[in-house]
This record gives C-alpha cells, structure tokens and sequence, in this order.
C-alpha cells in the first residue's frame, strides 16, 4: 500500500448545473484535501478520503457565491466541510475504477459513486512518484437537503437538480 498526497496546485474538484433549463452554471471547490492509500496489487484495499471547505465555492459571482453559502443550500455557518469517505474500490477496466463511497453534503450522508480513470504517471523533475487521475459523477442536490428553487413562468425551475461532478487530481507518491 502506498500513500499519495494530492498536489492541490494542479488539482481541481469541480461541479456544473443547468440554470434556467438550457444554461449550464460552472464552479470549483477552492480549499479541500485528500488523502488517498493506493494497493497497485489489490485495488480493493485502496481508500480516499475527502474534505472541502464548503465556504471555498467560487462560480465566479459573489452574489450567487454567497446564496450557495447561505441556509438556502450549503448553510456553510451549520455545515462547513463537505466530506466524502470511500468504502469499496473496483477495476473496472485496464487503468478504470470504480469507487463507492459515503457523500456527505449539509449534514446528509447518501452513497456516491466517482468513475475514476487513471490518466497517466511518471517522475517528476525532482525525482517524485506521480499519478494522474479524473473522476466524474453525478447526484441529486435534492438527496441531501438542497431543494431551494424557483418555478419560471415559461416553465421549468431556475435550477436543476442533476449536479455534474468532474475532479482531476495530480497525485504524489509517499509525500
């Protein structure tokens, strides 16, 4: 088993969501961290954990920033780390994983699943051990207690319920 840091200046946990049914609003986690235990042998036995400070969302409109924040959706004040803890690992394919895990958003725990594909590895100047990795999934806002919204009168609701989850980390090995 080795352990990995993630390298947070080439790393990124991102998110979308439709806004107005057709426009699609885009954002990032600014603050978190990972840890992630790697079994190259038996995948199985690899773990990752996760911590995003949820007050870090940046959709790049303070206005809207501070509304995610707010008890309307975050209630970062009530829930300030948004936490993921991984429970199973599988191969899925030659570089691909699946991992399960226990998705915590504003006090609410639900079962999340990340497709995970290693994208490459190699040394780096300085001689270190490194991996790249992509995640993508998709929840359900409304699963964990986010279910402000607002009805349009051409139909639809101003936001959707589907959020996109898409992360990509640079990894270094034993730091």
């Amino acid at each position: 088993m080795a352990n990995y840091t993630v390298d947070n200046a080439h790393s990124d946990i991102g998110f979308s969501v439709r806004h107005m049914v057709f426009a699609k609003v885009r954002g990032h986690f600014t603050k978190w961290t990972a840890q992630l235990s790697i079994d190259e042998s038996d995948p199985s036995k690899s773990t990752l954990e996760v911590s995003l400070d949820a007050a870090s969302i940046d959709t790049r409109e303070p206005q809207r920033d501070a509304h995610l924040k707010s008890a309307d959706f975050l209630d970062v004040e009530r829930y300030p780390k948004i936490t993921y803890k991984s429970r199973r690992v599988q191969r899925t394919g030659d570089k691909q994983f699946k991992v399960v895990g226990d998705l915590t958003i504003h006090g609410v725990t639900r079962e999340a699943g990340l497709d995970v594909e290693e994208l490459g590895r190699g040394k780096d100047p300085w001689g270190n051990d490194r991996v790249l990795y992509s995640a993508k999934a998709s929840i359900n806002r409304t699963d964990f207690g986010l279910k402000w919204n607002q009805a349009l009168e051409t139909g639809g609701v101003l936001i959707g319920e589907k959020v996109d989850i898409e992360v990509d980390v640079e990894t270094v090995k034993g730091k």
